[in-house]
């Protein structure tokens, strides 16, 4: 009967399983985390820069406080919250993602603000 190896021969292979196992694993998150990010810009046709431009040109002075992709209605849009220096209000603006155009404009005050924040 072959006794089980407890030399640095035995444990070198072991350490490359381990080593290659972490590997697979990183890969896997790094792979995953590339994924996710794509999808979340995948079927734009106008760009997220382009995009905040266009709303931007709506609000004047406005800076943007949050963007995103999202769909509504079945549509693919860019959704910006604009802050205006000198008002607590938002200015949502909505760019169709596909024609660059602006969809909806719509000023929200500081407490609905508050309050899709923490529907979300």
């Amino acid at each position: 009967m072959r006794q089980p190896e407890t030399s640095a021969a035995a444990k070198c292979k072991i350490m490359p399983m381990k080593t290659r196992l972490a590997t697979v694993c990183a890969l896997f998150i790094v792979f995953f985390a590339l994924l996710t990010a794509c999808s979340t810009t995948s079927g734009a046709k106008i760009s997220r820069a382009d995009a905040e431009r266009t709303a931007l040109a709506r609000v004047p002075n406005g800076v943007v406080k949050e963007g995103e992709l999202e769909k509504e209605n079945g549509r693919l849009i860019w959704s910006f919250d604009i802050a205006t220096p000198g008002s607590k209000d938002i200015t949502e603006v909505h760019v169709d993602a596909m024609t660059g155009e602006v969809i909806a404009t719509e000023k929200e005050t500081e407490a609905h603000e508050k309050a899709e924040h923490k529907a979300k």
